[in-house]
């Protein structure tokens, strides 16, 4: 779930803002609320491995984050765009209760960074950029290799 907390934004309109709470809530254990603020043939970038295009292809990989992260939420810190256009940087949080890229079940609680682009047309986005800072996931759960 998105943070209630007042988020930054600027640039952006009400109605486009409370579309991507939508989405980020979407991608917090509520898979469904995709089909309320992306089109179906929205572009994810880059994919997650063996996901499938589209709004329906994200809807697997969110019901996966459920069986791996407890308590999943991800929390908006700051909006900028324009006409048709946002970048947004937010944080997932959760813990650690599946496993994920070969790390067991840590139950530890993270904090992953996360920065997205985002494009929309009519109240729905089309297209999104995104980047998590998965290495400070490793080096939170303790699996990031020793620097030598």
């Amino acid at each position: 779930m998105t943070n209630e907390i007042e988020i930054r934004s600027s640039g952006i309109s009400a109605a486009d803002l409370q579309m991507l709470k939508t989405f980020y809530r979407a991608f917090a254990g509520q898979p469904a609320l995709l089909d309320d603020c992306v089109t179906a043939d929205w572009q994810d970038i880059p994919l997650a491995p063996g996901q499938a295009t589209g709004r329906d292809g994200a809807k697997p990989l969110i019901e996966g984050f459920a069986t791996v992260f407890a308590e999943l939420r991800i929390e908006i810190l700051e909006v900028i765009g324009g006409p048709n256009r946002a970048a947004v940087r937010a944080v997932m949080k959760g813990r650690h209760v599946g496993k994920l890229f070969g790390v067991a079940p840590t139950q530890k609680e993270f904090a992953l960074p996360i920065h997205e682009f985002h494009a929309f047309d009519n109240g729905r986005l089309t297209r999104t950029h995104h980047m998590e800072d998965w290495m400070s996931w490793f080096t939170q759960m303790g699996a990031a290799p020793n620097a030598a």
